[in-house]
């Protein structure tokens, strides 16, 4: 059967330009060209394969697909693709241009509309700063997204950038993880230290941060990640870090027993204050006083004058070690976990509890106050879970008891209080928000993974194939093609095995 040719004009005169393969080389002989390419796996509709099942490949255009082979699917427009997945996001900007709207004639809690449990009424939520009279709002008990890391190292520390941008990730291995805050996708990582990371906090004006190690070595970081200064501070592991209401100075503890107070601008130790009798695992300074709050594995929680380095008064709450404390913004409360499973609210007023939780199965790990709400805090155990707590309220108000598989050694609130972080030994970092109006959050991290399957719920920790009409028409789920007439060639990309060969 003969084809047609179309002829172009040329430089010289007149080119015959075949319409086919077969016109220019017919069958059963082969260009240098196309033998060296069947021979290598890239010729056209090969799919990566030498052309040695008889014509198969030229006919069904190979195991990938027609018109597909692997230089278009690894770079399109001069750009390498990678697969598309569909991304959780938890998107803070509706939110808060509502309340900015509102905020005109919303004068407080007695003019707030009432948020009904219907999905309908998602468009009227507010930010957690909207909601300062019910503090339930903001408690973070919905799964998001899980970050880890391609070499998985146990996660120390986090911390999110002072405009929540990114969240900085600490591991045992030295290095820095950033993560975006919109998509929680991976954005770089960085060797920050030499050994494992275990303390990091930004200064109050939001342009530095400083980090400690297990080494005893101190770094000033600057908000582009740039290290300007390095400094040996302890001869063991720097277990916390704190700085003061201006910035001027910090506070670091150790292992070695001993609080040392840093000069910020110089990089200098100006004191150092002894007392513990054993390990300081956590540190913390007032809010707006020049005042040090420290707990030790002696079960000692002790408070400190920073100018003469004088102990000020001592707490004896806890029957074992103290892991970690935060002042609450209020500067009247200092809340505490222990390894004796409790969690308590010390009212400095008074010098004594205001409050004792108890719910945790194993030791508390990590604790954090909610930016906004004053009387919510949430707390992570050694078993993996996480329970949030509002002072007043003697149960717990919500937990995620499946959290993690690990200890929780870190928590952080996003700057906006609507995303609540969480670092583990598990050497995952998951990211947790609130739920919306009419959720019903029920998946593996609240009933366990077993009870999970029997119930045959959706496992959410896995990111989905994002469905793109004439790029990606595979169906993972069911090996099918979802529209067959949508296929375009030399960009769909599926399986063929399931096709018709008729």
């Amino acid at each position: 059967m003969a084809t047609a040719s179309t002829s172009t004009p040329t430089a010289t005169g007149t080119t015959s330009i075949p319409n086919s393969w077969e016109e220019t080389f017919p069958t059963g002989s082969a260009s240098p060209a196309r033998r060296e390419e069947e021979t290598n796996g890239t010729g056209p509709g090969l799919g990566g394969t030498a052309d040695r099942s008889g014509g198969y490949n030229r006919r069904y255009g190979g195991r990938n697909g027609f018109g597909y082979n692997s230089a278009q699917r690894m770079v399109f427009d001069g750009k390498r693709m990678r697969k598309a997945i569909q991304r959780r996001t938890v998107d803070f900007n509706c939110s808060i241009g509502k309340y900015i709207q509102e905020r005109v004639w919303n004068r407080g809690s007695n003019n707030m509309k009432f948020l009904r449990p219907n999905p309908n009424f998602v468009i009227d939520l507010l930010p957690p700063s909207a909601y300062l009279h019910n503090p339930v709002n903001a408690v973070a008990t919905k799964f998001v997204h899980t970050s880890t890391n391609k070499n998985r190292y146990p996660v120390n520390v986090v911390r999110w950038t002072p405009e929540g941008r990114r969240l900085i990730t600490g591991l045992s291995s030295g290095e820095f993880t950033l993560w975006n805050g919109l998509t929680f996708n991976f954005e770089t990582i960085l060797q920050a230290h030499e050994s494992a990371v275990r303390a990091m906090k930004w200064s109050h004006d939001d342009n530095w941060m400083v980090t400690a190690d297990h080494k005893g070595i101190i770094k000033y970081w600057q908000s582009n990640m740039n290290n300007l200064k390095m400094i040996e501070g302890h001869k063991e592991a720097i277990r916390d870090l704190s700085f003061s209401p201006t910035d001027t100075k910090f506070a670091t503890c150790s292992d070695d027993g001993m609080i040392k107070i840093w000069d910020f601008t110089e990089g200098v130790e100006e004191g150092a204050l002894s007392g513990h009798g054993w390990d300081v695992k956590a540190v913390d300074w007032h809010p707006y006083k020049s005042l040090l709050a420290s707990g030790s594995k002696d079960n000692l929680i002790k408070f400190w004058d920073p100018k003469s380095g004088k102990n000020v008064d001592t707490l004896h709450g806890h029957k074992n070690p103290i892991l970690g404390l935060q002042w609450n913004k209020n500067g009247n409360w200092l809340g505490t976990a222990a390894r004796d499973q409790l969690v308590k609210v010390y009212d400095i007023r008074m010098m004594k509890d205001l409050q004792t939780f108890r719910g945790h199965k194993k030791e508390v790990c990590s604790i954090a106050w909610h930016p906004f709400h004053e009387r919510l805090l949430v707390t992570g155990g050694s078993e993996g879970s996480l329970m949030f707590w509002i002072v007043g309220q003697n149960t717990v108000v919500d937990s995620v008891e499946f959290a993690h598989e690990s200890n929780v050694w870190s928590l952080d609130w996003h700057p906006i209080g609507h995303v609540l972080v969480s670092g583990s030994n598990d050497h995952t970092t998951r990211f947790w928000t609130r739920p919306r109006p009419g959720d019903m959050v029920q998946d593996k991290f609240h009933v366990g993974k077993q009870k999970a399957e029997e119930m045959g719920l959706k496992d959410v920790d896995v990111e989905e194939d994002d469905f793109v009409p004439g790029l990606n028409m595979f169906n993972a789920n069911n090996n099918t093609l979802s529209n067959v007439d949508d296929f375009v060639p030399g960009l769909s990309m599926y399986n063929p095995n399931n096709l018709m060969n008729g």
